[in-house]
This record gives structure tokens, sequence and C-alpha cells, in this order.
């Protein structure tokens, strides 16, 4: 490593083997020689070798009974595509010297990697040694402890996850890379990307192994890769950020919450996972009464933008407007039911677990993961349920 340039980010290792004897020279030789005019004069290995983007060319190589092997090492501060490129060139070099020939890529080693462990290990000597730091250097240490955070990006089967992804009982899985780095930032290191719209086998695995979260953008591309998730993947739980709102854009405190607000898998996804949804079974005579008056009160409220806050007796509490609602539910106690006129959303069925609400009945529903405990109902819902009672 030490004969490895300053700015090396890559080193590229290849095995050479030959049907004849062959030595240092003659490799380096057909490396420059059936490379060139090959990539293109970006891509030239002379030019790129004047210019220090290619480092020296190593090669070692011993003969024994008429036959050559060896391994070959160049050092690349290229970026990871032009760098995998260049490998791949390698493995068109098919004589050396008069010899027949055969390279092969075993790998390429990201050099970084090694620096980065250095510079964690060596900072977290470096903190223990000083002393806590002044209130008013908070700011720059956090931006410290958020660098470090960034270069601990890991991968796990070739995705982007935190570093605690295999040690950890739980993991949170997200869309993308920036979605990692987010929740990195936010200090959460047990989470790893999907990367695409298929769900990737190294992801269902851990899913059957931890308990799992999902959390996802609020928009149609999260809606799908939630319901292929849910089809192919064991999923304890469901974490969405505010509507039209990315994991990626959230702010440490906002990724806190969502994920404290994570709803458990309730019936409701049943049919997502491939799965018939039992029917709704007839309201018991106690409790249709309750359903009545649902009914009567989500009628009532139609066109009117506004909501109402029912009690144990389905008697009402307080109403608002439909806008206030966010505000106000998490204000409210001994509330047994939300009626209002508009949309039932995975944030709003949330809040109301965790209220203690029983039922929460809108004009129509988006909820795809229902939490314990809730019954999410809309006024179709409400009708069919009278017909049976």
């Amino acid at each position: 490593m030490r004969d490895v340039i300053g700015t090396t980010k890559y080193l590229i290792h290849a095995k050479i083997e030959t049907n004849g004897v062959a030595e240092r020279p003659d490799a380096v030789g057909a490396i420059f020689g059936q490379t060139e005019g090959l990539l293109g004069d970006e891509l030239d290995l002379r030019e790129l070798l004047k210019t220090g983007r290619i480092g020296r060319i190593k090669v070692n190589i011993s003969s024994t009974q008429g036959k050559s092997s060896g391994a070959i090492t160049i050092p690349s501060s290229l970026d990871r595509v032009e760098t995998s490129i260049i490998a791949a060139a390698l493995e068109t070099i098919d004589r050396v010297g008069p010899c027949e020939a055969k390279i092969k890529v075993e790998r390429i080693e990201d050099v970084r990697d090694a620096k980065r462990k250095f510079i964690v290990g060596r900072a977290k000597e470096i903190l223990e040694s000083i002393e806590e730091a002044a209130p008013e250097t908070q700011e720059i240490a956090e931006r410290v402890k958020e660098s470090v955070r960034l270069e601990e990006i890991a991968e796990y089967k070739g995705l982007p996850a935190g570093p605690g992804v295999r040690e950890s009982d739980a993991v949170i899985i997200v869309e993308g890379r920036a979605d990692v780095l987010n929740l990195l930032r936010a200090g959460i290191r047990n989470v790893i990307a999907i990367e695409g719209t298929s769900v990737p086998k190294a992801v269902i695995d851990l899913s059957k192994d931890k308990k799992t979260t999902a959390f996802l953008d609020n928009d149609r591309g999260g809606d799908l890769i939630l319901k292929e998730l849910l089809q192919v993947a064991d999923i304890d739980f469901v974490a969405r950020p505010p509507q039209n709102r990315s994991v990626e854009d959230l702010t440490r405190k906002e990724v806190i919450k969502m994920l404290r607000s994570k709803v458990s898998i309730g019936p409701a996804s049943i049919k997502l996972r491939g799965k018939p949804v039992p029917e709704a079974a007839p309201a018991a005579e106690g409790e249709g009464q309750g359903l009545r008056r649902l009914e009567d009160v989500i009628s009532g409220l139609r066109g009117t933008l506004r909501a109402q806050l029912l009690s144990e007796k389905f008697e009402q509490i307080e109403e608002v407007q439909v806008r206030e609602l966010k505000e106000r539910l998490p204000q409210a106690s001994n509330v047994k039911a939300v009626v209002f006129d508009g949309v039932v959303t995975q944030e709003l069925a949330g809040m109301a677990a965790e209220r203690g609400v029983q039922y929460i009945v809108g004009m129509r529903s988006r909820v795809e993961a229902v939490p314990a405990n809730v019954r999410v109902l809309t006024l179709d819902d409400l009708r069919k349920l009278r017909y049976r009672r």
C-alpha cells in the first residue's frame, strides 16, 4: 500500500497465466501494446500513466514446467466506471511475448476503505482524549459526526446499507442510496436500500430473519414498492413520510418521528400479500348501534369539510375543520371515534392508533397497513355493513 500513489482510489487485481515461459517485461509490453487504441485517447494507458491517473503497473510472474503464472496490480485514480473499463480491457489480452495467455480480473479494491477505517478509528481515539466540547462548538461537532456517518455507508450483498444491518435484530428498508445516507445522518445504522423497483433476494432473506420496517416515499412509486414488499417479503411495520415527501428530504427530527409512528401490518395488508381477504363479519348487536351512529355522522358531514371527535358513547366531543384534524387529534383525550369529510391516510390512521381511537371514518381510505386495534371505515363500508346487520 505504501507504493500506491496518494490519489489512488482503486486497485485492479488480476491473475495471468501463459502456456510458455514469459517474464515481467513481456507482460507489461502486452498490456500496453494490446490495449493501445482499444478504448480511445481518453482511456489510453500510456496517456493515463503520463498524467498520473494510472499508477505504476506491477507484475509478479514466475515460471515452472514450461508455463508461467502470476499477478497483476494496477493503481487507478479514475472513477469506478472508468476503472472497471480498464479492468475489462485487460481480459482481451491473449498473447504475452510468444506465448498464448489468459488474464482474469479477480477483484477491484477500493483503497479508500482502509483510509476510512483508519479515520474512524483515529477519530474515536482523539475524541476520547479531549474534553467535552463547549456549548458553542456543538454545531461544529455535529458536522464532524455527520461526516463520519456518511463515511460509514457500506454494502450488503451489493446493496447500499448502514454498517449495523448485519448485527442488528431489526432492519429498515428504504428505496435508494440517498435514503440510506439521510438515515445515517439521523444516527440510524440498520438500514438497507432496495435500489430499484424489484425487491432483491438479499432484502427478502433479511426480512425473514429480522424485524423489518418498510420506510418508503409517500408517492406512487413508494406505493408500488410497498405492494411488492408485502407480496414477497415478511414486513412487520410500515412507516411513511408526509404526503408527497421523500425519505431523503426529511430532517433528523422528522425521520425519528415517522419511525416512531410506524404501524404494524394489519388485516388490510393481507390482500397485498397475495392472500384472500375474509369478508367483513356482521356487526354484533352492541356494535351495530355504534356503527349506525357513525353512518349518521359521516352522512351529515358529507360536503362540509369538517370532522367530529366522538366519545365512548359516540357523542360529539368537538367539531373542527378537516385541515385542523392533524393538529387537534394528538391533543384530544377519551376519543373513541374520529369521523370526517375527507380521505383517511396512513398518517392519520397511525395518529389515531397512538391516541387509542377505535374507529376512524372518512369518505375514502388510502390506508394500506391498518394499525392494530383501529378500525378504518368509509361511508361505503358502513352502508354495506348496514345491509348485513
